[in-house]
């Protein structure tokens, strides 16, 4: 299989230190050599490739910017590429290390005891073990805060009742983190298979993110222990924080995607011959495509630097997060439409990988906030006045300006 060669239009690469090309490089042949072989075919049976966790764990890619318990410790440019490559080879891929990295030893790392963490992180980093994150719910995706699960306490163990949908790894996972309603406020709970009263189940008939398992969570006065709890969450912020965590490395996945249909498209067009024997890339019409999506895709290479520059700085507010994501999310769902127009007919073809990522690209387009919500968190930054339906509340106003994100409505459906 031909290496893929990167696409850097403007030297994006001069920017790179050597260990970050090398991390990067890295990950784009474990892409080309491992994923892409199979992905299609995961695809078409909608199975997603757990046989690779365990590589994902041997290459220390699960948490792989967090420096406890042995792991790397990679910087926030350095983990981005990784997202990128991860979804160059397919979103379902990107979101399974994305979840187990940002979603569930993130929380546990923030918020978790020392008991806890000594419990679940190496599992989670070896990739011997599975976590998911349950936030959204049936009917609550973007307005979290109005969550229906709850939790009790009753002697010495949680009482949690309620439902989440739509959780990435839900109906293989472990342990998932859970996010309940409780007299003091949303916490978080450490939820673990086969907890009496827990019930995992796949969902079926999905037309996207088909290499990914995506589950419900069902709990009927499920009762865990009290050491569940992670002591460090206090209300829907911490949640927020965490899929702020998340957001950061869509923002650098959706350039993946983005990448590889424009990558598809370009050598399809120089290869692709009709009309007097002309490839079709001497085309206008096509050409005009082309530098669209290479124009695009620079553009977001750069913003993205630039973002990973204020997260390690610690200047990151959740409105940038929200620019990127809303920003490059949105680049790679064009250059999906673009590239499957060059290609014509081929372009719904799974010969090419071009509709594959336009399909998964309308999930990843709606989850961890959706591209209007994000919207509205810029909105808000820019004007001060938050502009959500219904209106907040003063009190929800100040939260909005203080908590760590913007909106308590700016989860978005789909973890």
């Amino acid at each position: 299989m031909e290496r893929f060669p990167g696409v850097d239009f403007m030297n994006f690469d001069s920017l790179l230190s050597g260990e970050e090309r090398l991390i990067r490089d890295t990950v784009r042949q474990f892409v080309d050599e491992r994923v892409k072989p199979i992905i299609e075919q995961c695809h078409r049976e909608a199975r997603s490739p757990m046989e690779l966790a365990p590589e994902l764990g041997d290459l220390n890619l699960f948490g792989a910017n967090f420096t406890e318990y042995g792991l790397p410790g990679l910087g926030d440019v350095a983990y981005g590429l990784v997202m990128q490559e991860l979804e160059r080879g397919d979103s379902g891929i990107r979101s399974m290390v994305s979840v187990q990295s940002s979603l569930v030893m993130y929380p546990i790392l923030t918020f978790g005891s020392r008991e806890q963490k000594d419990r679940f992180i190496p599992g989670l980093a070896s990739g011997r073990m599975i976590g998911c994150f349950g936030l959204t719910e049936p009917d609550f995706g973007s307005n979290p805060s109005a969550m229906r699960t709850r939790a009790r306490r009753d002697g010495d163990c949680w009482v949690l009742n309620g439902a989440k949908q739509w959780i990435t790894n839900g109906s293989v996972a472990d342990v998932a983190v859970v996010w309940a309603r409780t007299d003091d406020g949303i916490r978080g709970f450490l939820v673990e298979k086969g907890t009496e009263g827990f019930v995992s189940a796949e969902q079926h008939g999905k037309f996207s993110l088909r290499a990914s398992v995506t589950g419900e969570l069902s709990f009927q006065n499920c009762r865990i222990p009290k050491g569940n709890i992670l002591p460090g969450t206090r209300g829907i912020g911490s949640a927020l924080q965490t899929l702020n965590q998340a957001r950061y490395g869509i923002c650098w996945g959706g350039l993946g995607s983005a990448m590889e249909c424009y990558h598809t498209a370009l050598e399809y067009a120089r290869q692709r011959v009709q009309f007097a024997g002309q490839p079709i890339a001497s085309h206008q019409l096509v050409q005009e495509k082309l530098a669209w999506m290479i124009t695009e895709i620079t553009k977001g290479q750069f913003l993205v630097y630039q973002l990973a520059g204020l997260k390690t700085a610690g200047t990151m507010e959740p409105q940038h997060v929200s620019m990127c994501k809303r920003n490059n999310v949105w680049v790679a769902r064009e250059c999906a439409k673009l590239a499957r127009e060059i290609l014509g007919a081929n372009g719904i073809s799974d010969e090419y990988p071009v509709v594959r990522h336009m399909l998964n690209i309308e999930s990843v387009y709606t989850y961890e906030g959706t591209h209007d919500i994000h919207g509205l968190v810029i909105g808000a930054a820019v004007t001060g006045i938050p502009s959500f339906n219904p209106p907040m509340s003063r009190r929800q106003a100040r939260e909005a300006a203080t908590d760590s994100a913007p909106a308590a409505v700016a989860a978005g459906a789909g973890s």
